[in-house]
């Protein structure tokens, strides 16, 4: 537990010193890191939602869709592994062909620009209003309204000019974002036209199927780069066919139809001395190697995660053997490889927590004890950070609650200002304290997110919202494994889970509901099959260069009004869009599939929108 907060303190002071643009690490280190903490507690709060950015005095603006981070891949392995489960998926919808697309992943700050509104990432669902950025003389690439982006400043201009003067080019692009007044080095940067927002659908890409991606990485990724002059810090692997995009979903952390591929660290070869093991939030009970201090990137490794029981077992990890391992971070590195394996192996038999028997799952040695301290705090914990809408319930202030006996949350919301500060809490922290309970309950959150938030194994904010698309919460009480099972994307085995999951919460979801939280509720998929329009179940593919509109905002739109869109013209295809500059190859298997086509003004006028030239 302390290990785990300790890694945990540092990813959050590392993060928030790359988001104020000071960062600390390396991009490879603190990815590593995030992995780690994953490995040992893979339903930390901390991995549950974006890592966030916080502009303070800017307006929240909310993301029509979510801007999730992005999954890490440091090998080939990695990458092929995420080609197949892409295939995999397209085959089950019976997609014939997929096409990826690879484009440079810039290293600024992340936004979205509808045209009216520059928002920056924040947590993912929420950002901040950072339109001002362009009064100031942020150049938008290609113009404004193009989607979501980078703000960077010109590599070559800032290592000539700037780069004795910033710790880093996103201290210098967080500074002219998100201060009032600017120093004269940023000014001239502007006056220079060497700040800008850039689109990501202005960037060079690749495109191609998935043997041509991976027999050709190396290339690709050299030909993607070539003349890009920002900050990268690697390449963005997606998949291009919406459909298949819906089908994959995402977690409430990233997408799945899209992995960022990075470099690998450095490694060291070190000896065990012992064996820690730790309490995460679902009571899984995982192993942290301390070894023999050896250097590594800087940093002197002394703690290392075994991943979990059934890898000690499996490779005979204990006192004694030998082990390679990458960095990750100056706290917990990742193990890699067991060299030299020991003769014999001592697993615990109680939770180190409470004392009581462990159980087997999968590789994961459990304590199921509801009551187990260290798994009532991280339950809490992740309710207040995945509901994301009180401050001030951090780590510390839960372990107080909990030891004084305030460890449900039904016994935390019954708190008033006065029962903290007779738990010793100061008055200000009091004050803040109750308030920031009451504004949880009136603040609007999602009822996916509530949903999410309470811990639910196999049940995060993504699936959440795939379920109460079907299952209106108040509708969740009693439900069936047979019922979640029917759904698509849930399978026999995760039914089961989430079934037994709801049940165990049931007083704490009925007690919270009769609270009164202030939730906006998913609308339910047969409400939205109600809504009629022209081009609902019609698969489309849009094509060309448009004129009249945003390619992917028509593309999300025709997916709002029923369609399913394709990128490539098939058997299945009803309709092809054409913008300027349409391929004949793909004009002529339209008309041998005798697929209709339409010009973008007839489409418009098809869906009831006016087209203004």
């Amino acid at each position: 537990m302390p290990q785990i907060e300790e890694l945990v303190a540092q990813l959050q002071e590392y993060n928030d010193a790359y988001r104020s643009g000071r960062p600390i690490v390396d991009d490879a280190t603190y990815d590593r890191l995030v992995e780690q903490l994953r490995e040992i507690d893979p339903h930390h709060p901390f991995l549950q939602h974006v890592e966030p950015e916080r502009l303070p005095g800017r307006r929240e603006v909310r993301h029509p869709d979510p801007m999730l981070s992005t999954e890490k891949a440091y090998d080939r392995s990695q990458l092929e592994r995420f080609v197949q489960r892409v295939l995999k998926e397209a085959k089950s919808i019976g997609l014939e062909e997929v096409i990826f697309q690879v484009t440079p992943k810039l290293d600024g700050l992340a936004g979205r620009d509808d045209g009216v509104i520059l928002a920056s990432r924040g947590n993912g669902m929420v950002g901040y209003d950072i339109t001002s950025a362009f009064d100031k003389g942020v150049i938008p690439v290609g113009g404004r309204g193009q989607g979501l982006g980078e703000v960077v400043v010109v590599k070559s201009y800032f290592d000539e000019n700037m780069a004795t003067k910033f710790e880093h080019p996103r201290n210098m692009v967080v500074g002219i974002v998100s201060s009032d007044t600017l120093n004269a080095d940023a000014q001239q940067a502007l006056s220079d036209g060497r700040v800008r927002f850039v689109p990501y659908s202005q960037m060079r890409a690749w495109r191609g199927d998935g043997k041509q991606l991976l027999e050709r990485w190396d290339q690709i990724s050299q030909e993607v780069a070539a003349d890009v002059d920002y900050p990268m810090d690697g390449m963005v692997v997606e998949v291009c066919d919406p459909t298949l995009k819906a089908r994959m979903g995402a977690t409430s952390h990233h997408y799945r139809w899209q992995i960022a591929v990075k470099t690998r660290g450095e490694t060291a070869v070190t000896t065990v001395i012992g064996i820690q093991w730790q309490v995460g939030r679902t009571g899984n009970i995982t192993p942290v190697l301390e070894v023999e201090p050896v250097p590594l990137s800087g940093a002197t490794i002394r703690r290392v995660t075994a991943h979990h029981a059934g890898m000690v077992a499996k490779h005979n990890i204990g006192p004694g053997a030998q082990i390679e391992i990458i960095r990750s971070g100056e706290v917990i590195p990742k193990l890699e490889r067991v060299l030299k394996p020991v003769d014999e192996v001592h697993l615990p038999e109680v939770c180190p927590a409470c004392g009581l028997g462990l159980t087997w799952k999968g590789d994961f040695l459990r304590c199921t004890h509801m009551h187990c301290p260290a798994q009532t705090i991280q339950r809490i914990s992740h309710w207040f950070k995945t509901l994301g809408t009180a401050d001030w319930f951090g780590i510390k202030t839960i372990e107080k609650l909990v030891a004084a006996g305030y460890d449900s949350l039904e016994k935390i919301y019954a708190m008033a200002e006065s029962d903290f500060v007779g738990l010793g809490f100061g008055p200000v922290q009091s004050r803040n304290l109750a308030a920031a309970l009451e504004t949880s309950r009136t603040k609007p959150v999602e009822d996916w997110r509530f949903l999410a938030a309470l811990g639910i194994s196999d049940l995060g904010t993504g699936d959440s919202r795939k379920l109460l698309r079907y299952i209106g919460l108040d509708s969740l009480i009693g439900v069936t494994a047979d019922r979640i099972s029917q759904i698509n994307g849930f399978g026999q085995i995760t039914g089961k889970a989430i079934a037994q999951g709801v049940d165990e919460v049931r007083d704490t979801l009925l007690h919270l509901l009769s609270l009164g939280f202030n939730l906006q509720r998913t609308p339910l998929a047969s409400e939205e099959s109600a809504v009629k329009s022209p081009i609902a179940g019609k698969r489309i593919v849009f094509t060309g260069k448009m004129q009249f509109g945003n390619r992917e905002k028509m593309e999300a739109d025709a997916q709002r009004l029923g369609a399913q869109v394709q990128t490539a013209v098939n058997k299945s295809t009803d309709l092809l869009v054409c913008g300027d500059k349409v391929g004949q190859t793909k004009l002529d298997k339209a008309i041998a599939l005798g697929v209709d086509r339409l010009s973008e003004k007839d489409y418009f006028r098809l869906i009831g929108q006016d087209v203004h030239e």
